[in-house]
């Protein structure tokens, strides 16, 4: 007797983005926090609620200042997703593009498993 097991996975990713163009007045000398209201989503619309988080274990926040990616030690989105905070701020520019990026996997697997005897 012998058995066969295949197994497929889908990862399914879902990405959220968000933009921001940085205003002086969220910068206090050089910490930049911004609330989540002050970004806008993909579509073009000024968000209403809180960003969306990472899965535990499953998923990674990307930000990028004017393209640039940045390391995650220099920045944190709060566990309720009301707000991303960047140190090291003092250094960027009024107008400047900041772009966070929410990366979730919801894997799915299947497996089949073939005896034959």
């Amino acid at each position: 007797m012998s058995a066969v097991t295949t197994t497929d996975v889908d990862i399914n990713p879902e990405i959220s983005k968000y933009f921001y163009e940085l205003r002086e007045d969220e910068r206090t000398d050089d910490v930049l926090t911004i609330p989540a209201t002050q970004f806008t989503d993909d579509a073009g619309n000024i968000m209403t609620g809180n960003l969306t988080t990472v899965s535990t274990d499953n998923g990674y926040y990307l930000l990028f200042i004017n393209g640039v990616l940045q390391q995650s030690s220099l920045f944190t989105v709060s566990t309720d997703g009301s707000q991303v905070v960047i140190n090291q701020a003092s250094t960027i520019p009024v107008g400047t593009p900041i772009t966070l990026t929410v990366n979730n996997f919801n894997p799915i697997s299947t497996s089949t498993t073939t005896i034959t005897t």
